[in-house]
């Protein structure tokens, strides 16, 4: 019994590790494509419309939805057989970071769903920035948004402090792994600086002022 409930669990582990490389493919794309705001909403619409050249087809959105779908179920179940066995700081880095992008992908992916289908919106640039820079959303949004990019690379640092053991650079896997914690809040900061109308001077067109009550 005990064997089969291993196998088990290196089966899941495996399948949510297949299924976290191709999200982490679109996912880096993405934060790619939301850095370019810092050189305004232009140009990340800009970059977007070419991402959405690869990503934006039955095939492809199919097998990324079907991915996030098996991480997120493989996750939880993980994060339920592992509960209270974390030993380091990254093992619990993992854990949480694991459970709030699940979370996260569950709300976000309703969210552009809803918007594409229901409210007729172009999920672009905008359709994130409105709630942004909108008082008092922002106060959900702002933590709601940073949380689940400092998660995404919380839990790809931990994974690499895991997984790698080969000392790079003269830097081991944890000092690595901590690099990576730091890549994780610049890449914040940059994000919500090309985001916020108080650097950018965004305008929200009225299109997407369903999105914050008016």
């Amino acid at each position: 019994m005990s064997i089969t409930i291993t196998k088990k669990k290196m089966n899941t582990k495996k399948i949510h590790f297949i299924s976290g490389l191709t999200i982490t493919i679109f996912i880096g794309l993405h934060l790619f494509n939301h850095i370019c705001s810092i050189f305004g909403a232009e140009k990340h619409i800009e970059m977007m419309n070419l991402f959405r050249l690869f990503y934006r087809n039955m095939v492809v959105e199919t097998v990324l939805i079907l991915a996030v779908l098996v991480q997120i179920i493989s996750g939880l179940t993980l994060f339920r057989t592992k509960r209270g066995t974390a030993i380091s700081n990254f093992d619990k880095l993992h854990r949480w970071t694991g459970l709030y992008l699940a979370i996260f992908l569950v709300i976000h992916l309703s969210a552009i769903f809803a918007g594409r289908f229901f409210l007729h919106l172009d999920t672009n640039f905008y359709f994130g920035a409105a709630g942004i820079n909108s008082f008092p959303l922002n106060l959900f949004f702002i933590p709601y948004y940073a949380l689940a990019i400092i998660s995404f690379f919380g839990h790809i640092a931990s994974v690499h402090n895991g997984k790698l053991k080969k000392i790079v650079f003269g830097m081991s896997p944890r000092t690595q792994a901590k690099g990576i914690l730091v890549l994780g809040l610049f890449v914040t900061i940059i994000i919500f600086y090309g985001l916020t109308n108080h650097f950018n001077g965004i305008t929200i067109p009225t299109e997407y002022d369903v999105l914050i009550g008016k």
